[in-house]
Protein backbone atom coordinates (compact mmCIF):
# COMPACT_ATOMS: atom_id res chain seq x y z
CA UNK A 1 0.00 0.00 0.00
CA UNK A 2 1.17 3.51 -0.72
CA UNK A 3 0.54 6.46 1.56
CA UNK A 4 0.40 8.65 -1.55
CA UNK A 5 -2.91 7.03 -2.47
CA UNK A 6 -5.56 8.88 -0.43
CA UNK A 7 -7.59 5.68 -0.06
CA UNK A 8 -4.79 3.38 1.10
CA UNK A 9 -2.30 3.62 3.92
CA UNK A 10 0.55 1.38 5.07
CA UNK A 11 0.04 -0.86 8.10
CA UNK A 12 2.65 0.44 10.53
CA UNK A 13 1.21 -1.02 13.75
CA UNK A 14 1.24 -4.58 15.12
CA UNK A 15 -2.02 -6.36 15.84
CA UNK A 16 -1.57 -7.87 19.33
CA UNK A 17 -3.05 -11.23 20.28
CA UNK A 18 -5.96 -10.50 22.63
CA UNK A 19 -6.75 -14.15 23.37
CA UNK A 20 -5.17 -13.87 26.87
CA UNK A 21 -7.92 -11.40 27.80
CA UNK A 22 -10.84 -13.57 26.66
CA UNK A 23 -12.00 -14.91 30.04
CA UNK A 24 -11.95 -11.60 31.91
CA UNK A 25 -13.89 -11.56 35.18
CA UNK A 26 -17.13 -9.74 34.35
CA UNK A 27 -19.19 -12.48 32.72
CA UNK A 28 -18.66 -10.71 29.39
CA UNK A 29 -15.82 -12.17 27.36
CA UNK A 30 -12.84 -9.86 26.83
CA UNK A 31 -13.87 -7.49 29.64
CA UNK A 32 -11.93 -7.27 32.90
CA UNK A 33 -12.80 -5.15 35.94
CA UNK A 34 -10.36 -4.13 38.66
CA UNK A 35 -12.06 -3.07 41.91
CA UNK A 36 -10.07 -0.86 44.26
CA UNK A 37 -12.32 -1.54 47.22
CA UNK A 38 -12.51 2.23 47.72
CA UNK A 39 -15.59 4.28 46.89
CA UNK A 40 -15.46 5.93 43.49
CA UNK A 41 -16.79 5.85 39.94
CA UNK A 42 -16.88 2.95 37.53
CA UNK A 43 -14.52 4.04 34.76
CA UNK A 44 -14.20 2.16 31.47
CA UNK A 45 -11.66 2.28 28.68
CA UNK A 46 -13.10 0.56 25.64
CA UNK A 47 -11.47 -0.56 22.40
CA UNK A 48 -12.46 -2.32 19.19
CA UNK A 49 -15.96 -1.07 18.55
CA UNK A 50 -14.53 -1.40 15.03
CA UNK A 51 -12.42 -4.46 14.30
CA UNK A 52 -9.67 -2.79 12.26
CA UNK A 53 -8.93 0.02 14.74
CA UNK A 54 -5.89 -1.37 16.50
CA UNK A 55 -4.54 1.62 18.44
CA UNK A 56 -7.05 1.05 21.24
CA UNK A 57 -5.91 -2.55 21.53
CA UNK A 58 -2.32 -1.39 21.89
CA UNK A 59 -3.31 1.15 24.56
CA UNK A 60 -5.29 -1.39 26.59
CA UNK A 61 -2.50 -3.95 26.33
CA UNK A 62 -0.16 -1.26 27.68
CA UNK A 63 -2.43 -0.83 30.72
CA UNK A 64 -2.70 -4.58 31.27
CA UNK A 65 1.03 -5.20 30.96
CA UNK A 66 1.89 -2.24 33.17
CA UNK A 67 -0.34 -3.69 35.89
CA UNK A 68 -2.36 -0.47 36.19
CA UNK A 69 -4.90 -0.66 39.01
CA UNK A 70 -7.39 1.95 40.21
CA UNK A 71 -6.82 3.90 43.41
CA UNK A 72 -10.56 4.28 43.84
CA UNK A 73 -13.74 2.94 42.31
CA UNK A 74 -13.63 0.34 39.55
CA UNK A 75 -11.73 0.25 36.28
CA UNK A 76 -12.94 -1.88 33.37
CA UNK A 77 -10.86 -2.57 30.28
CA UNK A 78 -12.38 -4.34 27.31
CA UNK A 79 -12.52 -5.21 23.65
CA UNK A 80 -15.84 -5.03 21.79
CA UNK A 81 -15.90 -6.35 18.22
CA UNK A 82 -13.52 -9.23 18.76
CA UNK A 83 -14.71 -11.38 15.86
CA UNK A 84 -14.11 -8.56 13.37
CA UNK A 85 -10.64 -7.96 14.85
CA UNK A 86 -9.78 -11.63 14.51
CA UNK A 87 -10.91 -11.52 10.88
CA UNK A 88 -8.44 -8.74 10.02
CA UNK A 89 -6.70 -9.30 6.69
CA UNK A 90 -3.80 -6.94 5.86
CA UNK A 91 -4.61 -7.38 2.17
CA UNK A 92 -8.16 -6.06 2.79
CA UNK A 93 -7.68 -3.95 5.92
CA UNK A 94 -10.91 -1.97 5.60
CA UNK A 95 -13.05 -5.10 5.37
CA UNK A 96 -12.90 -5.99 9.07
CA UNK A 97 -14.43 -2.80 10.44
CA UNK A 98 -17.37 -5.08 11.25
CA UNK A 99 -18.79 -8.46 10.25
CA UNK A 100 -22.47 -7.65 9.63
CA UNK A 101 -23.04 -3.99 10.51
CA UNK A 102 -21.39 -1.03 12.17
CA UNK A 103 -21.27 -1.73 15.90
CA UNK A 104 -21.29 1.99 16.64
CA UNK A 105 -24.78 2.43 15.20
CA UNK A 106 -26.74 -0.12 17.27
CA UNK A 107 -26.90 1.47 20.74
CA UNK A 108 -30.54 2.46 20.87
CA UNK A 109 -33.00 0.56 23.05
CA UNK A 110 -35.25 -0.32 20.13
CA UNK A 111 -32.40 -2.15 18.40
CA UNK A 112 -30.97 -3.75 21.53
CA UNK A 113 -34.38 -5.05 22.59
CA UNK A 114 -35.63 -5.80 19.08
CA UNK A 115 -35.40 -8.88 16.91
CA UNK A 116 -32.48 -7.86 14.69
CA UNK A 117 -29.98 -10.69 14.49
CA UNK A 118 -26.45 -9.68 13.53
CA UNK A 119 -23.13 -10.41 15.19
CA UNK A 120 -22.70 -6.79 16.24
CA UNK A 121 -26.15 -6.48 17.78
CA UNK A 122 -25.67 -9.76 19.61
CA UNK A 123 -22.32 -8.63 20.99
CA UNK A 124 -23.81 -5.28 22.07
CA UNK A 125 -26.54 -7.17 23.93
CA UNK A 126 -23.85 -9.18 25.74
CA UNK A 127 -22.03 -5.99 26.71
CA UNK A 128 -25.09 -3.97 27.69
CA UNK A 129 -25.51 -5.09 31.34
CA UNK A 130 -21.88 -4.19 32.00
CA UNK A 131 -22.10 -0.88 30.11
CA UNK A 132 -25.15 0.00 32.21
CA UNK A 133 -22.94 0.06 35.33
CA UNK A 134 -20.30 2.42 33.86
CA UNK A 135 -20.18 6.04 34.99
CA UNK A 136 -17.36 7.37 32.79
CA UNK A 137 -16.62 5.84 29.39
CA UNK A 138 -13.60 6.48 27.18
CA UNK A 139 -14.04 4.89 23.75
CA UNK A 140 -10.85 4.61 21.68
CA UNK A 141 -11.12 4.80 17.89
CA UNK A 142 -9.11 5.69 14.79
CA UNK A 143 -9.95 7.16 11.39
CA UNK A 144 -9.92 6.14 7.74
CA UNK A 145 -7.78 9.08 6.61
CA UNK A 146 -4.53 10.46 7.90
CA UNK A 147 -5.72 13.50 9.83
CA UNK A 148 -5.13 15.17 13.17
CA UNK A 149 -6.55 13.33 16.20
CA UNK A 150 -9.89 14.62 17.47
CA UNK A 151 -12.21 14.12 20.42
CA UNK A 152 -15.75 13.38 19.30
CA UNK A 153 -17.63 14.75 22.28
CA UNK A 154 -21.18 14.47 21.00
CA UNK A 155 -23.90 17.09 21.38
CA UNK A 156 -23.90 17.58 25.16
CA UNK A 157 -22.12 20.32 27.08
CA UNK A 158 -21.02 17.84 29.76
CA UNK A 159 -18.99 15.84 27.25
CA UNK A 160 -17.41 18.93 25.71
CA UNK A 161 -16.48 20.10 29.22
CA UNK A 162 -14.90 16.75 30.04
CA UNK A 163 -12.98 16.81 26.77
CA UNK A 164 -11.57 20.17 27.79
CA UNK A 165 -10.61 18.74 31.18
CA UNK A 166 -8.79 15.90 29.43
CA UNK A 167 -6.81 18.59 27.61
CA UNK A 168 -5.98 16.64 24.47
CA UNK A 169 -6.15 16.45 21.51
CA UNK A 170 -6.43 20.01 20.33
CA UNK A 171 -9.64 19.55 18.31
CA UNK A 172 -13.01 18.75 19.92
CA UNK A 173 -15.91 17.85 17.65
CA UNK A 174 -19.38 18.58 19.08
CA UNK A 175 -21.81 16.63 16.93
CA UNK A 176 -25.23 14.96 16.93
CA UNK A 177 -24.17 11.53 15.70
CA UNK A 178 -25.29 9.61 12.64
CA UNK A 179 -28.60 9.05 10.88
CA UNK A 180 -27.80 5.34 10.64
CA UNK A 181 -27.98 4.73 14.40
CA UNK A 182 -26.84 5.56 17.92
CA UNK A 183 -23.20 5.32 19.02
CA UNK A 184 -22.02 3.71 22.26
CA UNK A 185 -20.91 7.11 23.53
CA UNK A 186 -24.52 8.33 23.22
CA UNK A 187 -26.17 5.28 24.83
CA UNK A 188 -28.28 5.60 27.98
CA UNK A 189 -27.07 8.07 30.57
CA UNK A 190 -24.06 9.02 28.43
CA UNK A 191 -26.45 10.75 26.03
CA UNK A 192 -28.73 12.20 28.71
CA UNK A 193 -27.94 15.78 29.72
CA UNK A 194 -29.51 15.21 33.16
CA UNK A 195 -27.37 12.16 33.96
CA UNK A 196 -24.05 12.32 35.79
CA UNK A 197 -22.71 9.65 33.42
CA UNK A 198 -20.39 10.93 30.71
CA UNK A 199 -18.66 9.45 27.69
CA UNK A 200 -16.24 10.76 25.11
CA UNK A 201 -14.78 9.16 22.01
CA UNK A 202 -11.27 9.78 20.74
CA UNK A 203 -10.10 9.36 17.15
CA UNK A 204 -6.35 8.85 17.47
CA UNK A 205 -5.34 9.28 13.82
CA UNK A 206 -5.37 7.01 10.79
CA UNK A 207 -6.12 3.37 11.61
CA UNK A 208 -2.64 1.95 11.14
CA UNK A 209 -0.28 4.91 11.27
CA UNK A 210 2.53 4.51 13.78
CA UNK A 211 1.66 7.69 15.69
CA UNK A 212 -1.89 6.53 16.47
CA UNK A 213 -0.59 4.16 19.16
CA UNK A 214 1.25 6.74 21.33
CA UNK A 215 -1.73 9.09 20.94
CA UNK A 216 -4.02 6.33 22.24
CA UNK A 217 -1.65 5.44 25.10
CA UNK A 218 -1.31 9.08 26.14
CA UNK A 219 -5.07 9.58 26.08
CA UNK A 220 -5.99 6.53 28.19
CA UNK A 221 -3.46 7.46 30.88
CA UNK A 222 -4.78 11.02 30.88
CA UNK A 223 -8.35 9.68 31.19
CA UNK A 224 -7.41 7.63 34.27
CA UNK A 225 -5.43 10.51 35.74
CA UNK A 226 -8.33 12.92 35.20
CA UNK A 227 -10.67 10.71 37.20
CA UNK A 228 -8.26 10.03 40.06
CA UNK A 229 -7.76 6.39 39.15
CA UNK A 230 -3.95 6.58 39.06
CA UNK A 231 -1.19 8.78 40.43
CA UNK A 232 0.71 11.26 38.28
CA UNK A 233 3.93 9.25 38.51
CA UNK A 234 2.16 6.28 36.91
CA UNK A 235 0.87 8.38 34.04
CA UNK A 236 3.76 10.74 33.33
CA UNK A 237 6.15 8.33 31.52
CA UNK A 238 3.40 7.70 28.97
CA UNK A 239 2.23 11.26 28.35
CA UNK A 240 2.84 13.52 25.37
CA UNK A 241 2.93 17.32 25.56
CA UNK A 242 -0.48 18.94 25.79
CA UNK A 243 -1.58 21.26 22.98
CA UNK A 244 -1.39 24.99 23.61
CA UNK A 245 -5.16 25.18 23.39
CA UNK A 246 -8.19 23.20 22.31
CA UNK A 247 -10.66 24.33 19.67
CA UNK A 248 -14.24 23.17 19.21
CA UNK A 249 -15.84 22.38 15.87
CA UNK A 250 -19.61 22.59 16.16
CA UNK A 251 -21.23 20.21 13.68
CA UNK A 252 -24.24 21.88 12.10
CA UNK A 253 -25.26 19.33 9.51
CA UNK A 254 -24.33 16.00 7.97
CA UNK A 255 -24.41 14.68 4.42
CA UNK A 256 -26.10 11.28 4.31
CA UNK A 257 -25.52 9.04 1.31
CA UNK A 258 -28.79 8.39 -0.53
CA UNK A 259 -27.67 6.27 -3.51
CA UNK A 260 -24.71 4.25 -4.75
CA UNK A 261 -23.75 7.21 -6.91
CA UNK A 262 -22.25 9.51 -4.28
CA UNK A 263 -18.78 10.86 -5.09
CA UNK A 264 -16.63 13.46 -3.35
CA UNK A 265 -15.43 16.36 -5.49
CA UNK A 266 -11.90 16.07 -4.08
CA UNK A 267 -9.92 13.51 -2.05
CA UNK A 268 -10.92 15.15 1.23
CA UNK A 269 -9.33 13.73 4.40
CA UNK A 270 -10.94 15.95 7.04
CA UNK A 271 -10.73 19.45 8.58
CA UNK A 272 -10.68 21.17 5.20
CA UNK A 273 -12.43 24.55 5.40
CA UNK A 274 -14.63 25.54 2.46
CA UNK A 275 -16.30 28.76 1.44
CA UNK A 276 -20.04 28.90 0.95
CA UNK A 277 -21.00 27.22 -2.32
CA UNK A 278 -17.82 25.21 -2.79
CA UNK A 279 -18.50 21.76 -4.16
CA UNK A 280 -18.33 18.92 -1.64
CA UNK A 281 -19.61 16.11 -3.83
CA UNK A 282 -22.18 14.89 -6.29
CA UNK A 283 -24.86 12.23 -6.30
CA UNK A 284 -26.04 11.75 -9.84
CA UNK A 285 -27.25 15.16 -10.99
CA UNK A 286 -27.41 16.47 -7.43
CA UNK A 287 -24.59 18.72 -6.23
CA UNK A 288 -23.72 18.95 -2.53
CA UNK A 289 -22.15 22.31 -1.73
CA UNK A 290 -20.88 23.98 1.41
CA UNK A 291 -23.89 25.67 3.05
CA UNK A 292 -21.92 28.49 4.68
CA UNK A 293 -18.52 30.15 4.79
CA UNK A 294 -16.00 28.51 7.07
CA UNK A 295 -17.56 25.09 6.49
CA UNK A 296 -15.29 22.51 8.14
CA UNK A 297 -15.42 18.96 6.80
CA UNK A 298 -15.38 16.36 9.58
CA UNK A 299 -14.20 12.81 8.89
CA UNK A 300 -15.23 12.27 5.25
CA UNK A 301 -16.00 8.60 4.78
CA UNK A 302 -14.88 6.05 2.24
CA UNK A 303 -17.88 3.85 3.08
CA UNK A 304 -20.30 5.59 0.74
CA UNK A 305 -23.26 3.23 1.07
CA UNK A 306 -26.87 4.43 1.21
CA UNK A 307 -27.86 5.51 4.72
CA UNK A 308 -24.27 6.11 5.85
CA UNK A 309 -22.83 9.49 6.77
CA UNK A 310 -20.62 10.76 3.95
CA UNK A 311 -19.26 13.73 5.90
CA UNK A 312 -20.25 16.04 8.71
CA UNK A 313 -20.26 19.81 8.20
CA UNK A 314 -19.25 22.15 10.96
CA UNK A 315 -17.96 25.56 11.98
CA UNK A 316 -15.26 26.54 14.44
CA UNK A 317 -17.12 27.49 17.61
CA UNK A 318 -14.40 29.89 18.75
Amino acid sequence: MSATDPNKYPIELPFPDIAPYKDGNTGVEYYTTFDSGVAGPHVMVNALIHGNEVCGVIALEHLFQAGVRPKRGRLTLGFSNVAAYQAFDPDEPMASRFLDEDMNRVWDVETLEGDRSTYEVGRAREMRPLIDTVDLLFDVHSMQHKAAPVIVAGPLDKSVAMSRQLGTPDIIVADKGHAAGLRLRDYGGFGDASSAKTAVLIECGQHWEADAAPVAIDSVYRWLLLHGMIDAEVAEPNLRPLPDRQRVVQVLDAVTVETEGFEFAQPFTGLETLAKGELIGTEGDKEIRAPHDGCVLIMPSRRLTPGATAVRLGRWAD
